[in-house]
C-alpha cells in the first residue's frame, strides 16, 4: 500500500471566522512542527466575506473554497481535498484544543478508523456550552443515537474527531448540514469501522458574534436524521406493537361484548382496533420499504437477514398472500350479506353483523396493501446499472 507523504491533515470548516481562524491555524501548525508530524492545515472555506481566507493563508493554511453551503458540505469538500492518510477535523472558532492532538494520532496509528473526542470526559469550561446543549441537547441526542445504533460514542456531536480518510470517504456521506456529525458516527458504526474515544476539552469560543448553530433547528435535524436511518425504530417496532395490540383486542371482542367496571366494549372498540391494525401494518410495510430503498441507494450497509428473507419472499409470494387475504375478506363480507338476505334485507342488528363485517373489511384492506407493497418492493429491487 502506497501512503501519502502527508500523514495528517488538520481540517477546519470556516464561514466568517476572521477573529479566530488565524489563531487556530497557528496552534495546529505549531503542534505539527513540535511533534515532527508531516502534515497540513486545511481551511474549507464556505464563502467567507470577512477576510478569513487571507488570514488563514497568511497563518500557514491551505484554503479550499467550497461553494455548496452547509457545515457538512464544507467538511466534505475539505475531506476530498485533503492529502493526509489521516484527518483531524475541528471548528475554527478556537473552542477546541489544537495543541493536544496526540491522543487522536496515537489511536489512528493503532488502526482505529474513527477517533471521537468526548468533551464530557475531557472537561467543558464554564460558558463553553449553553445549558440547553449541556443538559438536554447533547445527552438526549447521544442517548437516542446509542439506543438506535450500537455505537460506543458518548458524545455524538463533538466537533473534534480524527479518522482514516479513505474509510470515511467510502461511507459515502450524504448530509450537507450540521447533522453531518451524526451521519459520520452512525455510518461508521453500521459499517463496523474500528471506533475509539479520547477525552478532549471545550473552551468558550473566541468570536464576538453568535455561533452559526441554531439550537432547536439543528437539534431537530440531528434527531430527524437518527430516526430516518433507523427504519426498525421509526416504523417496524411501533408498527408491530400496534398490529399486535389491534389483534389482541380482536381476539378479546370477536366472541362477544366485554365489560370492565360496568363499561361495555363492543363493536365500536372493534372498529377502533381495526384502525390500529391497519396503521400498524402500514408502518411495518413502510419500514421494509424504507430499509430496501436505503440499501439500494447505498445509504445503509447490506443486511444479511433481509437478503436471506427476500430469497423466499418474492413478488409472486406477496401477490398470492394479498389475493388470499382479499378472498378471505370477500368471503366474510359475502357471509354477512347472506345473513342479511336471510331476513329479506330487513332491519339489522349491528352488534351481530358488524362483528363479522368489520374484520372482513379490515382483511380486504390488508390484502390490497400487501399487493401494492409487493409491486413497490419489486420496483425498488430492480437491478440498476
Amino acid at each position: 500500500m502506497i501512503h501519502s507523504p502527508v500523514e495528517l491533515s488538520i481540517l477546519m470548516p470556516c464561514l466568517n471566522e476572521a477573529e479566530t481562524v488565524a489563531t487556530c491555524v497557528r496552534k495546529a501548525r505549531d503542534w505539527l512542527d513540535r511533534n515532527g508530524i508531516q502534515g497540513e492545515v486545511i481551511i474549507a472555506d464556505n464563502g467567507s466575506t470577512d477576510g478569513s481566507r487571507q488570514l488563514a493563508e497568511a497563518a500557514g493554511a491551505r484554503v479550499v473554497p467550497v461553494a455548496a453551503k452547509g457545515y457538512g458540505s464544507a467538511l466534505h469538500g475539505g475531506i476530498m481535498a485533503a492529502r493526509g492518510d489521516f484527518i483531524i477535523m475541528g471548528d475554527a472558532d478556537d473552542s477546541y484544543d489544537f495543541c493536544n492532538l496526540g491522543p487522536f494520532v496515537e489511536k489512528l496509528r493503532e488502526g482505529y478508523q474513527l477517533v471521537m473526542g468526548n468533551r464530557f470526559k475531557g472537561g467543558i469550561a464554564p460558558g463553553a456550552m449553553p445549558p440547553l446543549h449541556y443538559y438536554l441537547g447533547n445527552p438526549v441526542l447521544t442517548g437516542i443515537g446509542r439506543l438506535l445504533f450500537p455505537s460506543p460514542c458518548g458524545d455524538f456531536h463533538c466537533g473534534l474527531r480524527g479518522f482514516n480518510r479513505v474509510a470515511i470517504i467510502n461511507l459515502r456521506m450524504q448530509t450537507t448540514g450540521m447533522e453531518f456529525a451524526s451521519e459520520m458516527v452512525v455510518k461508521a458504526t453500521l459499517a463496523k469501522l474500528r471506533i475509539a474515544e479520547v477525552p478532549t476539552t471545550l473552551s468558550p469560543d473566541g468570536r464576538s458574534r453568535p455561533p452559526h448553530l441554531r439550537s432547536w433547528h439543528d437539534g431537530w435535524r440531528h434527531l430527524r436524521f437518527l430516526l430516518m436511518y433507523s427504519p426498525r425504530w421509526l416504523f417496524l417496532l411501533p408498527g408491530i406493537s400496534s398490529f399486535l395490540t389491534g389483534v389482541g383486542i380482536y381476539l378479546w371482542l370477536i366472541p362477544g361484548p366485554k365489560y370492565i367496571g360496568g363499561i361495555e366494549f363492543d363493536i365500536h372498540t372493534l372498529l377502533m382496533a381495526s384502525g390500529i391494525i391497519v396503521v400498524g401494518y402500514q408502518a411495518v410495510v413502510f419500514g421494509v420499504l424504507t430499509k430496501v430503498f436505503a440499501l439500494t441507494e447505498g445509504l445503509l450497509p447490506e443486511d444479511p437477514l433481509l437478503t436471506r428473507t427476500f430469497r423466499y419472499i418474492t413478488l409472486e409470494i406477496g401477490l398470492l398472500a394479498g389475493v388470499f387475504m382479499i378472498f378471505l375478506g370477500l368471503a366474510g363480507a359475502g357471509s354477512a350479506v347472506a345473513n342479511w338476505s336471510s331476513i329479506k334485507f330487513g332491519a339489522l342488528q349491528p352488534q351481530h353483523t358488524m362483528r363479522l363485517f368489520i374484520p372482513s373489511v379490515t382483511v380486504l384492506i390488508l390484502g390490497s396493501q400487501t399487493i401494492l407493497a409487493s409491486f413497490f418492493l419489486s420496483i425498488l429491487g430492480l437491478k440498476r446499472r
